[in-house]
């Protein structure tokens, strides 16, 4: 029951950015020992970015124990993305582990060309990495910091996304993580949040283009969850008492969006498109 889940007040936990799950007090669920398959997406080839850790990695989890093959992107956090292969391969699926940068736009053409030839296509896309850093204000952020969190958060999806479309054919899937932030922006977040907004907005017009090829892109808009990007980025007193500004009081885990990324991936979602699916804890998107 949602009530098992942890509850603030959590200890405090600096990380160097990514953020590692095994240093994580409590250590998120991502439905290693919880989330059951039914065959929805058997015989599926997925890629996920940012499938190491956090939201990806209960994706990975639940997209092999729902019968695909999964591709995990990633950056550069190797023993995160071992544990996440090796639980998609312990679901009896076939895993692809692809690091590298992506604000470089080789590194996104070569995590799409090294998936579609190891698997012969991808019927599933789901851009999930991002890049965030809470700070005072707009005057608090370099040009660095700015160019960074757009080239990770949304160029990166753009290059991806069209890099893969070659690969993909009628029935295919592109599900994009979008945030809360992306329709109530916090001032901390300033710059990751523009790039939710403009994620929410690219993939109502993805959508639209791409209806005539059969394929459906449609976006989830999560609240707080705890992963590693939490005490990795934000300051102690935020990870102190993370996800009680929400109604039910505590974060969200990874394992609880995972549902819904397997219904947008799976063909019962045939006609679900342009929307975007919000996992808030209670709280509404406005």
């Amino acid at each position: 029951m949602p009530t098992e889940y942890p509850k603030p007040p959590f200890p405090d936990q600096p990380q160097p950015i990514p953020g590692e799950t095994r240093a994580m007090d409590p250590v998120p669920d991502h439905g290693e020992t919880s989330y059951k398959g039914c065959g929805r997406l058997a015989g599926k080839k997925a890629l996920i970015t940012g499938g190491d850790s956090g939201i990806g990695r209960a994706v990975a989890i639940a997209f092999a124990r729902e019968g695909a093959d999964v591709a995990i992107a990633y950056l550069n956090e190797h023993a995160d993305a071992t544990d996440t292969a090796r639980l998609v391969e312990e679901a009896g699926r076939k895993s692809l582990l692809l690091p590298g940068d992506l604000s470089d736009p080789q590194v996104c053409r070569a995590v799409v060309r090294k998936t579609a030839d190891a698997f012969g296509g991808i019927d599933i896309l789901v851009n999930n990495a991002a890049h965030q850093t809470s700070v005072g204000g707009i005057e608090d952020l370099s040009d660095e910091e700015i160019l960074l969190t757009f080239k990770v958060n949304i160029v990166a999806m753009f290059i991806i996304t069209r890099e893969a479309l070659p690969h993909m054919k009628p029935g295919a899937s592109i599900i994009n993580t979008a945030s809360v932030n992306a329709d109530n922006p916090s001032p901390q977040l300033i710059h990751y949040a523009a790039t939710k907004g403009a994620i929410e907005n690219f993939t109502a017009s993805l959508s639209q283009s791409l209806a005539e090829k059969g394929i459906r892109a449609n976006s989830v808009a999560p609240g707080p969850i705890w992963t590693p990007l939490i005490p990795s980025t934000m300051p102690a007193d935020k990870v102190t008492g993370f996800g009680s500004q929400t109604p039910m009081k505590r974060p969200g885990q990874p394992v609880e969006l995972a549902p819904v990324y397997v219904m947008l991936a799976s063909d019962e979602a045939s006609y679900v498109s342009g929307t975007m699916i919000g996992v808030t804890g209670g709280k509404p998107i406005i």
